[in-house]
């Protein structure tokens, strides 16, 4: 074994780790391997998050120093980047892959944990933060988890994105589903429920049609404005975290900031009394070893199906209220209005077909 080398023990099956003492949060004296320590204590917690799911890796592979940034449209420097694709070379025999399909169409073969080995694994490929899609290994098109993303706009608070999250349980109750919180591990609130297999359009329209449901009942403190213009100081339901392809990070997954924050399951009971600095690295695993995985109750709760729903999404389009944007790698997708901010909006470019 190289000098910089160790393995640890993930279920039964010795993982590799290079590098263990490199520097993964500085700040708080964290390494690679005190992140590997992390995954294994909240290890049921997180390969039930995972498990079977094609998982987009975050990687940050000077770990969350404060050079390093994520890659992206703006900023094509980041030293740090989504892996979608399982790599081609160096994967382990034992690792699961499956084959999803992009917005464009296009195939591609992304990770699909089947056991902690396999996440430990990730780790060790400097991923900092997992987005496991709403689907399982093999029938990738079936979607099984109705996903509500309660995102924070300028201006407001945790305590709004708690009123939302309340609103929002019961919002999922009349339409027959139950709802699971957690922190998202910034300053909003995710919700899960388990639902019967579902399209991803279909999903979609459900996540639209509960998100207006919750603005009509909390005018005042949600959104589903999809230009950022008309949000206001809003809680923003961000449905399109419903469509294929899109980045929502898993229970116990680390927020890459310096203060090492996670993402929480809750019991609803909680949600009043937390904020999202309370789950970090550093005391989630005194927090699991007391109580376990908080979410065991959604992965054993009855899937339901999503018709009330999509009865209300229709009750929405008779009235005026149809289709929403689509993100913008999307390619035009039926009845889409015009992907045009407001403030630009003329005849020209309002014009159907545009």
């Amino acid at each position: 074994m190289a000098k910089d080398e160790t393995t640890v023990d993930a279920d039964g099956r010795e993982v590799r780790i290079s590098s263990p003492s490199k520097p993964y949060f500085p700040e708080l004296g964290l390494t690679k391997l005190d992140v590997v320590q992390y995954v294994l204590a909240v290890g049921p917690g997180i390969l039930a998050a995972l498990k079977d799911r094609p998982t987009t890796m975050e990687r940050w592979l000077e770990g969350v120093t404060p050079g390093a940034s994520l890659r992206g449209p703006d900023n094509r420097d980041g030293n740090a980047f989504y892996q979608k694709h399982a790599p081609t070379r160096g994967i382990p025999d034992w690792v699961q892959t499956t084959t999803v399909t992009f917005p464009s169409g296009r195939p591609a073969v992304e990770v699909a944990p089947a056991d902690l080995a396999t996440i430990v694994w990730m780790v060790n490929l400097a991923t900092i933060r997992f987005h496991p899609w709403p689907v399982r290994h093999p029938r990738t098109d079936e979607v099984d988890q109705l996903r509500i993303d309660l995102d924070p706009q300028p201006g407001t608070t945790f305590a709004q994105a708690r009123e939302a999250a309340l609103g929002l349980r019961g919002v999922l109750a009349d339409a027959g589903l139950e709802g699971f919180v957690k922190t998202s591990g910034g300053r909003g609130l995710h919700v899960f429920a388990r639902v019967e297999p579902a399209d991803f359009i279909d999903a979609r329209h459900a996540a639209i049609a509960v998100g207006r449901e919750l603005e009509r009942r909390l005018p005042e403190t949600v959104s589903t404005a999809w230009w950022k213009e008309e949000r206001g100081a809003k809680i923003f339901v961000d449905f399109n975290q419903m469509s294929r392809d899109r980045l929502m990070a898993s229970a116990y997954s680390i927020r890459p900031t310096p203060e090492a924050r996670v993402s929480a399951p809750l019991d609803w009971d909680e949600v009043p009394h937390v904020t999202p600095d309370d789950f970090t690295v550093v005391s989630m695993p005194a927090w699991f070893a007391e109580r376990g995985d908080v979410w065991r109750a959604l992965e054993e709760s009855t899937p339901a199906p999503i018709r009330t729903a999509l009865d209300w999404y229709d009750r929405d389009e008779a009235n005026g209220q149809g289709e929403m944007p689509y993100p913008p790698e999307y390619p035009k997708m039926p009845g889409e209005p015009p992907r045009v901010q407001p403030s630009r909006m003329n005849e020209a470019n309002w014009a159907e077909g545009n």
